[in-house]
């Protein structure tokens, strides 16, 4: 076992400030960052479960995983988790926001002798008829333990729904502003985390921008007053990296743009990337389009490949999950060496096991001792 048990994150037994959801970009025309993995469910898991504890919304696990119950997927379902990235094809300054994925794009100020990184988030937005608008603006104001004060659009909605407000929402459980806020130059929008963290991922809210409490509270720690904020609508992106076209695409918000073509976004997004492709590559590209999964695939291989029969665990991003891991692997006397996760700030996986039987031992042990899921874990080779 001293030659099986490599360590899940790094974090572990040493401080590491950056979270998984921090990436460094090699350079200027590092557009693809993060990777894919596929964990295997436990019985006691839901969908929405796995997508929290490695940082995805709603509609980025389902959208990933047609055909497996979000409620009830059931012990032993491979669960695909995305989280692999292309950057929005935007400036990379401060904050850009793309409605169509519903996730944060945060590039903080360069230090100097260190390499452009890039930290990333999901996002609940505003709902149809209450949609978060575009455009550029900044943040003008910061706010911990903020109140909340209705417009009168919302106290009459929820008068009509027999769910009267009160004028003022105090600070506390009971503020759909969560513990952090921070304010738009756009009037009555706000950057803010929630009581109702099942809505990350969602259309929702009526116009203001959601995260989880985890989130928010790591943004608000980082992010200035007067930084920019860029809110864009991609629904369809193309990157190529190491010589290789990546694509991605998700469902199309109508009330977002009534007149997007599916194919010729692509194409202009990929053409941006490469001069010419072949036939069989459009094929690809458009099968892409009709799946809408949000996932980030190769252009030449759309299904999610990973190294059958190699087996990993992996705990999931959570800081308390790391350690609580960090408790359960000294309770066990694991050995504690380290195998990183390419391209990852503090995430590592535990393992390889010489068989699933082995990793599906110590996958039970961990997730007794920490009373939250452990997942067996198959990646792709680029991740190792």
């Amino acid at each position: 076992m001293q030659h099986l048990i490599i360590g899940i994150l790094l974090g572990l037994t040493f401080s590491m400030p950056l979270k998984a959801t921090t990436f460094d970009l090699a350079d200027e025309q590092t557009r693809v960052v993060g990777h894919n993995l596929v964990v295997l469910s436990r019985m006691e898991d839901t969908l929405l479960d796995i997508a929290r504890r490695f940082d995805l919304g709603y509609s980025e696990i389902v959208s990933a995983n047609p055909g497996v119950d979000v409620w009830l997927p059931g012990a032993g379902q491979r669960v695909v988790v995305p989280n692999r990235f292309i950057l929005p094809d935007a400036p990379r300054k401060g904050i850009v926001i793309n409605l169509a994925e519903m996730r944060l794009y945060y590039y903080p100020k360069k230090e100097k002798g260190r390499t452009q990184q890039v930290i990333t988030h999901p996002l609940g937005i505003g709902r149809e008829g209450w949609k978060t608008p575009l455009g550029s603006t900044k943040i003008i104001q910061k706010k911990k333990d903020p109140t909340w004060t209705p417009p009168a659009s919302i106290l009459a909605e929820h008068l009509a729904e027999g769910d009267p407000l009160p004028k003022v929402v105090p600070a506390g459980p009971d503020n759909p502003l969560g513990a952090f806020a921070m304010r738009l130059g756009m009037p009555g929008y706000l950057l803010h985390g929630t009581n109702k963290p099942y809505g990350v991922g969602l259309r929702v809210s009526h116009g203001c921008i959601r995260l989880f409490p985890e989130d928010i509270e790591h943004l608000f720690g980082k992010v200035d007053l007067n930084t920019t904020v860029n809110i864009i609508y991609q629904p369809y992106k193309a990157a190529s990296q190491d010589g290789i076209l990546y694509v991605e695409a998700h469902a199309d918000q109508e009330d977002m743009d009534p007149n997007v073509n599916n194919m010729t976004t692509m194409v202009s997004a990929i053409l941006k990337e490469k001069d010419q492709i072949n036939d069989e590559d459009w094929l690809f590209a458009q099968t892409a389009i009709e799946q809408q999964e949000g996932i980030v695939k190769p252009i030449d291989d759309l299904e999610a490949e990973v190294i059958e029969g190699v087996w990993f665990l992996h705990a999931g991003l959570a800081e308390d999950s790391k350690e609580k891991l960090n408790q359960a692997l000294e309770d066990l006397n694991a050995n504690e060496n380290f195998w990183p996760i390419n391209g990852a700030h503090g995430e590592m996986l535990l393992g390889p096991f010489e068989n699933k039987q082995q990793a599906e031992k110590m996958s039970d042990e961990l997730s007794h001792l920490m009373g939250e899921s452990v997942w067996l874990t198959l990646v792709a080779s680029e991740v190792l």
